[in-house]
């Protein structure tokens, strides 16, 4: 896929594989497809059941985990927060605050050369969608330009 699904897109992926759509399925599709951002499981069970209160958060990680084993979706360990859920597409990576937990979604671009770098001298292979690299925050932070003499004081402070 190229960043963009629609219900009508994860129903075929699903349909191809062998499954069928369901009514829970079908509501999470519509989330997803609608969202277009992560979201932790429980976000998800709770948009899903403002349509279809019948849903249980149990089904809601049952299809999560079956999108996930279709390559539909993917998940992402955000630090101490929730997993959080997207649907898979345009590659990229998360920044998270270790003091207010705010996360970001960062452009696969800036990943690159720690990619090339950990897997020309360690071996290793980056799994951007599961990291989360973790750090403070501008506002957490208290500055409005990185960098400068006096943020660092204030982030040693906080």
């Amino acid at each position: 896929m190229d960043g963009t699904w629609s219900r009508d897109d994860i129903a075929a992926s699903v349909r191809r594989a062998g499954g069928r759509m369901t009514a829970a399925k079908r509501g999470i599709a519509d989330v997803l497809a609608a969202t277009g951002t992560d979201l932790s499981a429980d976000e998800i069970t709770q948009r899903v059941q403002a349509a279809r209160p019948e849903i249980s958060p149990s089904t809601v990680y049952r299809v999560l985990d079956e999108f996930e084993e279709l390559g539909i979706v993917v998940h992402a360990h955000l630090g101490h927060g929730a997993t959080v859920y997207h649907l898979t597409g345009v590659p990229h990576g998360h920044v998270v605050c270790t003091a207010c937990a705010t996360s970001s979604e960062v452009p696969a671009e800036l990943f690159d050369r720690m990619e090339g770098e950990l897997l020309e001298r360690f071996g290793f292979a980056l799994d951007r969608h599961h990291v989360a690299i973790a750090g403070l925050c501008a506002s957490c932070r208290g500055v409005r330009e990185p960098g400068a003499p006096a943020d660092r004081a204030r982030q040693r402070a906080h």
